[in-house]
C-alpha cells in the first residue's frame, strides 16, 4: 500500500510540475498569424503593440499585452484613410499600399505613432492608447520604413529611406513640414550594400543605436544595427549582425521588430518570419547587451523554439481573431474591412443578432467588392464557418465565405437565372457548383498552414457537412503583401438592393 501511494504521490508531482512548466514556456511563432512590423512600447507593466494592416479598415491596430506572448487588439489608430478616392475602391484600389510599418513611441506622458501609406506619412497621438488618436503632423511625401524617435532633451527624429538612411529632426510643436535649421543629414550612405528596410531607433547607456533589415548576397534577411555617440553620428562605420537565423525554415530570415525591456529588467526583442499563405508572424526571443551591443537569440544566436516566458510579466487575455454571435450593437474590434466601408451598407441592428451585409455598386468580382468582412487567420490550422440567410439574395449577387488574399479561395452562393447555386472558386475561377434551394446555408473553410491548403464545406443543417470542390493551394505575394485572412463578402454583378445576414461566424485554432 505504502509503494502504491509513493508512486501515486510521486506522479502527481510529476504531472504537476509539468503544468507548471507548461505555464511558464512559451512556443515559437508567439503569434501564428500575420502580424508584421511591429512595434512595441512598455509603460510601467503595460505593454503596447502596433503592426500593419495595409489597406484594411480600421488600420494600424494597437495590441496590448502583459507578458509580451499573450496579446489583445484593444484599439486602432485610425478608422479609415482618405488618401484618395481608391481607399473606397473608387476609380481603382489601394490594395498592396495602405498603412504599414508604424514606428510607435512613449514620452512623458504621451503616445506616438509614425506612419506611411505608400503616398503620404502621418504621425498619430494620444495619453492613452486605448481611446482616440489624433493626427498632429501629416505629409504628403511618403519617408518609407520610418522611425520615429524623441530624444531626451525632448527633440523628434525621423530616420527614413532605404539603402541611403537619412534623418531630419522635426519643430518641436509638430509644424508641417521639418525643422529649417534642424538636424538634417544622411546617417547610412548605402553600405552595406542591399536594401535596408524597417527602421527603428534607440538611445541606451547615451548611445544611439539604429536596427534594419538587410539582405546580404546569398544570404537570408538578417536584423543589422548601426551604434553612434550621438544622434547624427558615425552609425555607418560602426555597423554589426546581431540576428542571422532562419528558425529551421531555409531561406526564411527572422528579422524587422522591435527590443524592449521588462519591468524586472530583463531584454527581449519581437521579430517577423515571412511564412508564405498566413502571411508575415512575429517570433519572440531574449536579448542580451554585449559590449554595448544588442545581440538577439540565445547564446547561439538562435531564435528558439521552447521558451520560458519573459519575466514579471502576468498572463493576460489572448484576442487578435475570434467568434462572434453578431449580437452587439458596435462591430467587434477584431473585425477589419477590405478598403473603406459603406457604413450604409451594412448593418448590426436591422435585424437584431444578425450582421446583414447589403449590395451597393455593381462590380465585376471580389475585389472590386465594397464592404468585405476580414480576420486574420491563424496557424498550424485554422477554421472558420458562417451560417447566412440568403433569402433576399437578387440576380447575379455572390455571397459567402473565402480564404481572402490576392489569389483567393471561396464558397459562395450565386442566383443565376433565378436559381440558387453553391460555388467553389480558385482564383475567381469556378471549380464546382451545385443547385441550393434552401433559404439558409452554412458555409466553412477550413486552412491548414502546414500544407497552406484549405477545404471549403457546407451545410443544411450545420451538422452534416459535405465538401465542395477540390482542395485549394493558398498563397502570400506582393499584391496585397497581407496572409490570408477568413472574409464573409456579399457584392452584386447586375443590381443592387440585395442583402445576406449572417447568423454567426464562428473561428476556432487547430
Amino acid at each position: 500500500m505504502k509503494t502504491t501511494i509513493k508512486s501515486l504521490l510521486l506522479f502527481a508531482l510529476l504531472v504537476c510540475a509539468q503544468t507548471l512548466r507548461g505555464q511558464n514556456t512559451f512556443t515559437n511563432p508567439v503569434i501564428w498569424s500575420d502580424v508584421p512590423d511591429m512595434d512595441a512600447v512598455r509603460v510601467g507593466n503595460d505593454y503596447w503593440m502596433v503592426s500593419t494592416t495595409m489597406h484594411f479598415s480600421p488600420g494600424a491596430p494597437i495590441m496590448h499585452s502583459k507578458d509580451l506572448v499573450h496579446w489583445e487588439t484593444v484599439n486602432y489608430i485610425f478608422d479609415t484613410l482618405n488618401d484618395s478616392p481608391k481607399n473606397n475602391l473608387e476609380g481603382g484600389n489601394v490594395y498592396g499600399r495602405g498603412q504599414w510599418a508604424a514606428s510607435l513611441k512613449y514620452h512623458k506622458g504621451k503616445f506616438y505613432c509614425f506612419f506611411g501609406t505608400g503616398g503620404r506619412s502621418f504621425l498619430y497621438s494620444t495619453t492613452d492608447p486605448r481611446k482616440k488618436w489624433e493626427i498632429i503632423w501629416h505629409s504628403d511625401t511618403y519617408y518609407h520604413d520610418a522611425a520615429f524617435f524623441i530624444d531626451d532633451d525632448d527633440r523628434p527624429f525621423l530616420f527614413f529611406n532605404g539603402s541611403h538612411i537619412q534623418l531630419r529632426e522635426f519643430y518641436p510643436d509638430f509644424r508641417p513640414g521639418f525643422k529649417e535649421d534642424g538636424v538634417s543629414c544622411e546617417v547610412i550612405h548605402g553600405e552595406p550594400r542591399g536594401l535596408l528596410e524597417g527602421s527603428h531607433a534607440y538611445k541606451h547607456d547615451g548611445k544611439y543605436y539604429l536596427t534594419c533589415i538587410w539582405w546580404p548576397q546569398g544570404g537570408i534577411r538578417t536584423q543589422v544595427c548601426f551604434r553612434a555617440d550621438k544622434i547624427d553620428g558615425d552609425y555607418a562605420n560602426n555597423m554589426k549582425v546581431i540576428l542571422s537565423d532562419d528558425a529551421g525554415i531555409r531561406g526564411r530570415g527572422v528579422a524587422q521588430g522591435f527590443f524592449i525591456d521588462t519591468p524586472n529588467g530583463e531584454w527581449w526583442s519581437m521579430m517577423f518570419q515571412d511564412h508564405d499563405a498566413v502571411g508575415r508572424i512575429p517570433y519572440l526571443m531574449p536579448m542580451q547587451w554585449k559590449d554595448s551591443w544588442p545581440m538577439l537569440g540565445d547564446e547561439n544566436g538562435k531564435v528558439g523554439k521552447v521558451l520560458n516566458m519573459p519575466g514579471g510579466g502576468k498572463k493576460c487575455k489572448e484576442r487578435i481573431s475570434a467568434s462572434d454571435e453578431f449580437k452587439k450593437s458596435k462591430l467587434d474590434i477584431v473585425w477589419e474591412w477590405n478598403h473603406n466601408p459603406d457604413n450604409s451598407l451594412w448593418s448590426l441592428t436591422e435585424r437584431k443578432g444578425f450582421m446583414r451585409l447589403k449590395t451597393g455598386k455593381v462590380v465585376n468580382n471580389i475585389f472590386e467588392a465594397r464592404n468585405t468582412l476580414t480576420q486574420r487567420t491563424y496557424g498550424p490550422k485554422s477554421e472558420a464557418s458562417i451560417r447566412m440567410d440568403i433569402s433576399q439574395m437578387k440576380e447575379g449577387d455572390h455571397a459567402g465565405l473565402s480564404t481572402y488574399c490576392s489569389k483567393p479561395g471561396t464558397i459562395e452562393v450565386v442566383v443565376e437565372n433565378g436559381q440558387r447555386y453553391l460555388l467553389m472558386t480558385d482564383r475567381t475561377e469556378e471549380k464546382a457548383r451545385v443547385a441550393y434551394n434552401a433559404d439558409i446555408v452554412y458555409l466553412r473553410a477550413d486552412a491548414d498552414f502546414t500544407t497552406d491548403n484549405a477545404i471549403f464545406l457546407y451545410s443544411q443543417d450545420g451538422k452534416e457537412w459535405k465538401p465542395l470542390g477540390d482542395s485549394f493551394h493558398m498563397v502570400f505575394n506582393l499584391e496585397h503583401f497581407v496572409g490570408n485572412r477568413f472574409a464573409i463578402f456579399n457584392y452584386a454583378t447586375k443590381q443592387s438592393g440585395g442583402w445576406v445576414d449572417v447568423d454567426w461566424f464562428h473561428f476556432f485554432k487547430r
